[in-house]
């Protein structure tokens, strides 16, 4: 029982309708207590929020579009209205597209840059000050493989999840000794919806790529950050690309990837 007043501590996951978000939030949900799903879809967080309960947790759903100039603020509301506090923040909601930069259209590839960054900054940011106070808690951003190299035909999209492995490693860093833990997670292919929204479907790499779970993706994400760690890399495919991403020069990887990624009606400019 709290006391009166006392927030209640709150896993809070992103994207949680589907894919990664949801499996993580099932995951969480194993050690009780609430767990806030975010998605745009109220329909399919219903579903996600069912999953929750029957893992042992207490769901609490909120739909709403975090690239909206004011997601973050309202999910401070929400939590403000519900007497809960962040215990830990799942940074999972994100997308990418596949095409030229040139040709795709410019507020799409923008609002890549809302969601994936800007929104998990601002998250982050609202949430750690209260961990800091409370010397616990913390935070787990979803980057990628994809973080490790620039990737042509998904320009934004890679640059997006360079921001996130970057900022996230350089927080777990400035939390270290503090009872905070700042954990990125970089999977390579997984299968999800992902691939639908992007139109990644007619690359070449996607096709071919293995892909591995979005339970497999949660367990390696929970069991790392509770672990500590600042990297997590799911995979024996995704450690290979990233370790070959991080060494081989771009002069190399730069036209392999952009020929791999070219889908059948994409030309170079």
């Amino acid at each position: 029982m709290t006391a009166a007043g006392e927030k209640r501590l709150a896993v809070i996951v992103t994207g949680a309708s589907s894919g990664i978000g949801r499996e993580i939030a099932k995951v969480a949900a194993r050690e009780g207590g609430p767990v806030v799903l975010i998605a745009r879809s109220g329909d399919a967080l219903a579903d996600a929020a069912q999953d929750v309960r029957r893992a042992g947790g207490e769901p609490f759903v909120l739909a709403l579009d975090l690239a909206g100039p004011d997601g973050a603020a309202e999910v401070e509301r929400f939590l403000a209205t519900q007497g809960l506090a962040c215990s830990v923040l799942v940074n999972n909601a994100g997308y990418g597209l596949l095409g030229p930069a040139a040709t795709l259209p410019r507020d799409d590839q923008l609002g890549i840059i809302d969601l994936n960054v800007r929104a998990l900054v601002d998250l982050t940011l609202r949430v750690l000050p209260d961990m800091m106070e409370r010397r616990a808690g913390g935070v787990i951003n979803l980057a990628s493989v994809a973080g490790f190299l620039p990737g042509p035909y998904m320009a934004v999209y890679y640059a997006s999840k360079a921001f996130v492995r970057a900022f996230s490693e350089a927080l777990w860093q400035e939390v270290r000794g503090t009872g905070i833990t700042v954990t990125c997670v970089a999977p390579g292919p997984v299968a999800t919806k992902f691939f639908a929204r992007a139109g990644a479907g007619r690359a070449r790499l996607f096709r071919f790529l293995p892909k591995v779970t979005a339970e497999m993706v949660a367990e390696y994400a929970w069991r790392g950050f509770r672990h500590g760690r600042r990297m997590v890399v799911p995979g024996v495919t995704a450690t290979l690309s990233a370790f070959s991403a991080s060494h081989l020069p771009r002069v190399l990887t730069l036209p392999i990837l952009a020929r791999l990624q070219r889908g059948p009606r994409t030309r170079e400019l």
